[in-house]
């Protein structure tokens, strides 16, 4: 695409390729392998890839960029031993330009619906942005806050996920995970000190269904009306700085997802509300001037607030979810980010199945500190069997 095209030229462009990107359709089923009474291993995958065209956004300094990009490709894996004892080992390439990696793998202690622990690498219990996972989020583009450290790339674990333990269950409408992790080895953490973490939700209407301890944003409609509050926090001494420079990490966040369905179930009009607050203390930031390598962390606050709406008519084989999504970050060292983005999701097979397509204006990003003020184009496909 030529340089100085303009954002209008840009729209057509993407519409054009958008228009040329048919999805085939094909039949495929997750297999599973019965080993016993009570034993059984399955096998499942995810692919989410997509068409960017971003305006200002080229790295050859040209005023606009396109791009085909594989975000996730994952496998799953997943066996049980007997009633209480079973394993997971999950796999990903993120964002289809590095190696497989392991994202989880843990032997699951699932003792009854009260307490159950999980043991080896793991999601860190945190707020409903990082537990969702890219699968399970509501809107495509959900990566544009400040994220705890399992999330910042390895030093701490990666793709939230950390080696650790974690325990976990619920009580009437009251879910609780608490965990013990490796967090920051290394560098600032010359105390050896573990990263706690810990997630408290209560569910004022209807349960939310999910494995574990995990999330969704959306469940359109198939679980009636929904309200949870959430709260997360996460500590470790000696969770930032370098080699020389040792300082402490502590956050919180607070999320509400409210879901309301409007008819009777099966033909109805889903209203989703998605909030959420989080705030970061980190003695060594990304503006801060530590020495050598630094695992320097986000320090302030950022919030983000969606609506969407599911319309009951079917179009063909799916139904059409408009969203708005806005954040805003305010680093306590550097000047405030803001981004908004307006989409729609073509819901096939719920979170197994659906195309998105979106526009974001703004300069924030997962660091949580302003980046290019840039607007951008996305045709998403998401399949998981």
């Amino acid at each position: 695409m030529s340089a100085r095209q303009g954002l209008p030229a840009l729209i057509l462009r993407s519409l054009a390729v958008v228009a040329g990107c048919g999805v085939a359709g094909s039949t495929l089923a997750a297999g599973k392998i019965e080993i016993g009474d009570e034993s059984w291993v399955s096998v499942g995958a995810g692919i989410r890839t997509a068409f960017i065209a971003v305006e200002d956004g080229a790295p050859n300094g040209d005023d606009n960029s396109t791009d085909f990009d594989v975000q996730n490709i994952r496998l799953y894996f997943n066996g049980q031993v007997n009633e209480w004892l079973g394993v997971t080992v999950n796999t990903d390439e993120i964002f289809g330009d590095g190696p497989v990696d392991v994202l989880d793998a843990m032997v699951r202690f699932e003792m009854s619906p009260y307490f159950n622990v999980w043991v080896g690498r793991m999601l860190t219990p945190a707020d409903r942005i990082e537990m969702n996972g890219p699968f399970y989020s509501l809107t495509w583009n959900q990566y544009t806050q400040p994220l705890y450290p399992s999330d910042q790339g390895g030093d701490a674990g990666t793709y939230g996920r950390d080696d650790g333990v974690t325990v976990w269950g619920k009580a009437g409408k009251f879910q609780y995970a608490v965990g013990a992790f490796d967090g920051l080895e290394g560098l600032g953490n010359t105390s050896d000190s573990l990263l706690y973490a810990a997630r408290f939700a209560y569910n004022f209407l209807n349960m939310e269904d999910n494995p574990g301890y995990y999330t969704s944003s959306t469940y359109y409609g198939g679980l009636g009306n929904i309200l949870t509050l959430g709260l997360s926090l996460q500590s470790q001494s000696d969770g930032t700085g370098s080699a020389t420079q040792s300082g402490d990490f502590s956050g919180y966040t607070v999320d509400l997802l409210s879901e309301t369905v409007f008819g009777d179930k099966g033909s109805a009009g889903v209203l989703t509300i998605e909030a959420e607050y989080k705030d970061f203390d980190a003695d060594y930031t990304i503006a801060s001037p530590a020495q050598g390598d630094c695992f320097c962390l986000f320090d302030g606050d950022s919030w983000f607030a969606s609506a969407a709406f599911l319309f009951p008519a079917e179009v063909g084989p799916g139904k059409f979810q408009p969203y708005v999504r806005f954040v805003e970050n305010s680093p306590s060292d550097s000047d405030s980010s803001d981004l908004t983005e307006l989409g729609v999701n073509y819901v096939i097979s719920g979170h197994n199945a659906r195309l998105n397509f979106n526009y974001a204006t703004g300069d924030a990003n997962i660091s949580g500190y302003a980046g290019s003020d840039v607007d951008s184009l996305s045709f998403g496909v998401q399949v998981q069997i």
